[in-house]
């Protein structure tokens, strides 16, 4: 499955964030939307299902106005077969994407730091491309928007 959220009003590429709107969202160029493949990682479909989402997949990442990817992991696992089949489609299109490292809660600080250098070395992206967040603490959330207001202006620049 996925779905997609329409952002409403503009996006405020200095503090990332979107003002609070009533109003729906007119599909305009300028348009934000953000697309959500929910537990792509713990799907247990059959063989057709999995073919026909990977095509979904590479579809969206193909979109000619995609800015770029906020890859959701969970930082106190390792990559799943699932992930580094995302990495790879990732790496095969050249799509800019920021690593979310989810959960960082759940780790003492210590770790944290630790599991977020491993990943980020697993995963071969560059330092500022890797965050720790926690949903629960609101840990990271400010550089998370900074770093995704950075993909919306870098893509929006190259306009």
């Amino acid at each position: 499955m996925l779905n997609v959220y329409a952002v409403n009003g503009a996006w405020d590429l200095g503090r990332g964030t979107a003002p609070a709107s009533t109003h729906a969202p007119h599909p305009t160029p300028h348009a934000l939307y953000f697309l959500d493949l929910p537990g792509y990682g713990y799907s247990r479909a059959g063989k057709a299902d999995r073919i026909a989402f990977r095509r979904l997949v590479r579809h969206a990442l193909g979109r000619e106005r995609l800015a770029g990817v906020v890859w959701l992991l969970d930082i106190r696992h390792e990559p799943s077969a699932d992930d580094r089949t995302m990495q790879d489609l990732l790496a095969e299109r050249e799509t800019r994407a920021l690593a979310a490292l989810t959960k960082g809660d759940k780790l003492p600080r210590g770790e944290r730091r630790r599991r977020q250098e491993e990943l980020r070395a697993a995963l071969g992206l560059p330092e500022d491309q890797v965050i720790v967040t926690s949903a629960r603490t609101g840990e990271g959330i400010p550089e998370l928007r900074e770093a995704i207001a950075g993909l919306i202006g870098g893509a929006n620049a190259g306009s």
